[in-house]
């Protein structure tokens, strides 16, 4: 499988069967500058979505219109793009709920966090809970994108249900778990080969930097990728 980190949260995954964008943040996020977007979207076939908040639905609509994608998304989040965003394939569940597709499934796991979206007329609008994205492939190791949240205990739980082998955590603090507490979450929870550090450096209020995270992962320090945007690692 060859993961791209796209900025922010957003990540392409690419395996013989599928071609997956998790929160796919283009439009208005400077960590996206330089991608080329004609890459970024071509040949995808499925866009999974971890929650609500702008800086994580990004672009999905024009990419699902532009290339037939189908959106997997928690059912409220769904209703509303479906609703007013235009988009209409959509695989829709809930937390603990499992949905498989060509080549792979996805689970919908705990995250904490929030997730909602305010109009242009302050009005906000819930779209469900937040959550992190289990998936599992036929072919290739399992990957967890924990989405935007704070470390808990029940990540013993979702490791112990789903042994993921790849870990897509947040480490930019004030919206989720800081560096040092992203790594113990690592560390404590999971039996990770591989960690890529995200949702850091997009904007000034975040950490700027995954040396926090690294320094802090100790001995497991040799399982963390940190690519820049727009680089692929390859699991």
């Amino acid at each position: 499988m060859k993961i791209t980190w796209l900025g922010h949260a957003a990540f392409r995954l690419e395996t013989a069967k599928s071609t997956i964008l998790i929160d796919p943040f283009f439009t208005g996020n400077p960590s996206f500058e330089g991608n080329d977007r004609k890459d970024a979207v071509k040949d995808v076939t499925h866009i999974l979505l971890t929650h609500g908040h702008a800086d994580h639905i990004g672009d999905t609509a024009a990419i699902a219109k532009e290339t037939g994608a189908t959106v997997v998304c928690n059912y409220d989040l769904g209703i509303w793009l479906g609703h007013h965003q235009g988009v209409d394939k959509l695989e829709m569940g809930n937390t603990g709920g499992t949905i498989s597709l060509d080549g792979f499934s996805a689970t919908f796991v705990n995250a904490f966090h929030s997730s909602a979206q305010i109009t242009q007329d302050g009005i906000s609008h819930s779209l469900g809970s937040a959550n992190g994205l289990m998936v599992h492939f036929e072919d290739e190791p399992g990957l967890l994108h924990m989405g935007d949240t704070d470390i808990f205990s029940d990540m013993a739980l979702i490791n112990e249900l789903h042994r993921p082998e790849i870990g897509i955590v947040p480490i930019g603090d004030r919206f989720t778990m800081g560096g040092a507490v992203a790594a113990l979450a690592c560390r404590r929870f999971f039996s990770f080969a591989k960690v890529l550090p995200c949702h850091y450096g997009t904007f000034p209020i975040l950490d700027q930097t995954a040396d926090a995270f690294v320094e802090a992962m100790e001995d497991d320090a040799e399982t963390v990728a940190v690519p820049k945007s727009g680089e692929s690692v390859t699991v």
